[in-house]
């Protein structure tokens, strides 16, 4: 403005000679540069002191429950495979795949006659040395009933009878145990059901050979009308699995029908290959209306037993040097490195070292460095 005004009053003046004309022009520059760099300082002030705005959010405590959808099993609740204690052909076989069986029930009779002489022979070696433990004790008896008068039996001999009765009285024992195990052998010609259940497999015929080294499975019996659900529950998610866990769970054999059931066990280990801990779920199934086997498609309610950490999704931010959360502190920026847990809506789980009074980056960016200073909003 000050050039202008004096450029205007220029126009007026006569130059009487060329010393004063160039004196006047470099006093008109001077005047000129002083009138610009007054603007230019402030201006590059004004770009100094603009600094980044951000908005915060604080981190809010909560102990929220969720739903979790996972595949799951539905086993037998027990399951065995039946195999012959001796060796014998099969002799008799009462049942087929699918049978329905009872605890006890007679599922196949083996035949081994040499079982059956090894009893005999035990027997009768039995009733041998019973013989002589009843002689000895009527021995020993009579001679200690006959001692009671003074000098009509020798010490030594009322000693040599007791002793004779106590040792007969132990071979009896022995033989008497020795013809218990040879009946027992034959009770294993017997194959029995151990519970109720179905069976499942059937793998002899009538004449076959098996038992000692054969290795041949009989049958499989698996119980029905007690199953169990198992599930791997991923490890992020373990902590959240408490007694009281209750599962809705569906089957492709009944489209639309759902079945419940509440925790019953788990495993409190993390399997190596999964990274998952095993929990079970107690089925009853009476009525025989589930066959067991199926894969079904749980629901479970899961909560977290203490409360955690939770913040928008946006302020998380997941980069190649991890996963961190960018906080305001004395308006300067820092970054925290946190680990992240289950995800509900808009808000995410999350762990670091972070307290409910910290004020966090509302929408986190690689962008806001540590260190630098802020406005918020």
């Amino acid at each position: 403005m000050h050039a202008r005004i004096i450029l205007y009053d220029m126009k007026r003046i006569k130059f009487k000679n060329f010393k004063s004309s160039a004196l006047i022009i470099s006093v008109l520059l001077i005047v000129a540069g002083c009138g610009q760099e007054k603007p230019n300082k402030e201006t590059s002030n004004a770009k100094a002191e603009k600094l980044a705005e951000v908005q915060v959010v604080y981190p809010i405590s909560d102990q929220p429950s969720y739903a979790l959808e996972l595949p799951g099993e539905l086993k037998p609740y027990e399951e065995v495979m039946l195999y012959p204690k001796v060796k014998g052909f099969v002799k008799k076989i009462m049942v087929d795949r699918g049978s329905r069986v009872t605890k006890g029930q007679l599922l196949a009779l083996l035949e081994a006659p040499e079982i059956s002489q090894q009893y005999l022979s035990a027997k009768s070696v039995e009733n041998k040395f019973y013989e002589d433990y009843l002689y000895s004790r009527q021995s020993f008896e009579r001679l200690k009933k006959a001692a009671a008068r003074a000098g009509a039996v020798a010490e030594i001999e009322l000693d040599k009878a007791r002793s004779k009765f106590r040792s007969d009285s132990s071979a009896y024992a022995s033989v008497k145990a020795n013809t218990r195990a040879s009946g027992q052998l034959q009770q294993y010609l017997r194959i029995t059901a151990p519970f109720d259940g179905i069976i499942t497999a059937k793998n002899v015929s009538v004449g076959a050979l098996v038992g000692d080294n054969t290795n041949i499975e009989l049958f499989s019996i698996a119980q029905t009308n007690h199953l169990r659900l198992t599930i791997a529950i991923p490890e992020k998610h373990a902590q959240s699995l408490g007694k009281n866990t209750k599962v809705i769970f569906t089957v492709s054999d009944y489209p639309g029908k759902e079945f419940q059931s509440t925790l019953s066990r788990k495993s409190d280990f993390i399997q190596q290959g999964s990274r998952s801990v095993t929990a079970e779920f107690d089925v009853l199934n009476t009525k025989n209306v589930l066959a067991g086997g199926e894969y079904a498609q749980v629901k479970l309610k899961m909560r977290r037993e203490y409360p955690t950490l939770w913040l928008p999704v946006s302020s998380i931010v997941h980069a190649q040097s991890g996963i961190f959360v960018v906080t305001v502190d004395n308006n300067l920026l820092k970054r925290v490195i946190v680990a992240t847990g289950i995800r509900k809506g808009d808000l995410q789980e999350v762990f670091g070292e972070l307290q409910e009074e910290d004020q966090v980056v509302k929408i986190g960016s690689e962008e806001l460095i540590e260190g630098n200073k802020i406005i918020i909003k």
